[in-house]
């Protein structure tokens, strides 16, 4: 008799699947928003490192384009598949950031100039999408995997 109770709980209001299957993505362990603020926190650094170090080439080949494109597409899905506002802020921000990316990679003859401008760009862009990961590690009350079991 539980499991059908779970299993009513479990379904959506069509009655077929669950009701918000990716609800929470990163928020549904503490590790995914840490490691995602890591992740941005090192690309950050990488960033304004080549600003530092004045290094201004970008990578211009087909299979970095097609890499750009793949996390274009993983990305603009994942923000489009969550229902947090939180997650959705991470993802749209790192799909801004590799759409900039990707634009650079096709852009063959970018004076170094602007090249420095959207390294810098694009790093406040990873450290705000870092910062926003984090907000991602505390649950609120009400969030999916929080309610008690009794």
């Amino acid at each position: 008799m539980n499991g059908e109770i779970e299993n009513e709980k479990a379904k959506g209001k069509s009655g077929t699947k669950p009701a918000n299957s990716f609800s929470h993505l990163m928020c549904r362990s503490p590790l995914w928003g840490v490691a995602g603020f890591l992740g941005c926190a090192y690309f950050t650094w990488i960033s304004f490192g080549h600003v530092a170090r004045n290094e201004y080439e970008w990578p211009h080949d087909a299979w970095t384009a097609a890499t750009y494109m793949v996390w274009i597409l993983l990305l603009a899905w994942l923000a489009l598949d969550t229902r947090c506002l939180r997650e959705r802020v991470v993802f749209s921000v790192l799909v801004i950031n590799f759409a900039i990316g990707f634009g650079l990679t096709l852009w063959r003859n970018i004076p170094s100039a602007d090249v420095r401008n959207v390294r810098i760009g694009t790093g406040a862009l990873w450290a705000l999408a870092g910062l926003v990961s984090l907000t991602t590690v505390g649950k609120r009350k009400g969030d999916p995997g929080e309610s008690s079991k009794g």
